[in-house]
């Protein structure tokens, strides 16, 4: 009699937390992961959106991927902490779900581009000024070394003054000059660069009441299990999404 006792005492204390536990996992900041091509299409994709549901579940945040552009209406972006553009090509969204976006950002939103996030909608000023730049052309891939020229930021504090990556490097045009950059490119390190000392890899800004983050970085599907890139990804995350940095102490570790 006392071991039922104490059963429904246990059943009853887990049905009374289950609600709770359901309120905290909705309570957990949401990412969108959005890859739709109409160009070229990175064949690390696929891997790559495995890699950011992981790391989502690694640290405490929830992520829906889609190449769906009818999930650009703002009722359904305000859910989300932050949009990433993972590798999208060409024009990927039409006139209405342009407006939801810029609405999505004027709001507080946060909004982070890889690599082919600038080979995207050349056609809208708005989003050149998001991104920060545009792409014209890459050499062959090959192995580079990039300047860290700020190290006291979540995306780059892990990493040494020099990085040395092989990659895919991107040459642009209409550089945003307002943004804050955290990695240029050392022209002198590999061939095919056109931007000379002024070479920005990476960079975030404040931009039109919300927040934006771009890497250049993330052509290949190593990346996505490179510790050392995924760290670097995930402070740029942290920012955007309005999550607490790292501190000095775990800067240093992959999750």
């Amino acid at each position: 009699m006392k071991k039922l006792f104490v059963g429904i005492v246990c059943a009853t204390a887990l049905l009374m937390l289950y609600p709770m536990t359901r309120l905290i996992a909705a309570d957990r900041p949401r990412l969108l992961v959005f890859s739709k091509t109409m160009g070229f299409r990175h064949d690390c994709i696929p891997v790559a959106k495995v890699a950011f549901i992981k790391l989502g579940q690694d640290n405490g945040f929830d992520v829906d991927t889609t190449e769906d552009a009818s999930a650009f209406e703002y009722k359904n972006l305000k859910k989300y902490a932050a949009v990433l553009f993972l590798n999208t090509t060409g024009n990927v969204l039409d006139d209405k779900q342009q407006v939801a976006m810029e609405k999505y950002i004027h709001k507080g939103g946060g909004f982070m581009g890889i690599h082919a996030a600038t080979d995207t909608e050349y056609d809208w000023p708005w989003y050149n000024k998001l991104v920060g730049a545009w792409f014209t052309s890459h050499p062959a891939q090959q192995q580079a070394t990039l300047q860290v020229v700020d190290k006291n930021n979540d995306a780059t504090r892990h990493l040494g003054d020099k990085w040395s990556r092989w990659d895919e490097w991107y040459n642009f045009k209409d550089l945003n000059p307002d943004v804050h950059v955290l990695i240029k490119i050392d022209e002198s390190s590999y061939k095919g660069g056109k931007n000379g000392d002024n070479h920005p890899m990476a960079w975030y800004h404040d931009f039109d009441g919300g927040r934006a983050f771009y890497t250049e970085l993330g052509h290949t599907k190593e990346s996505y299990s490179d510790k050392m890139y995924m760290r670097h990804v995930l402070g740029g995350l942290r920012y955007v999404m309005g999550l607490k940095a790292a501190t000095a102490s775990t800067a240093g570790t992959f999750y």
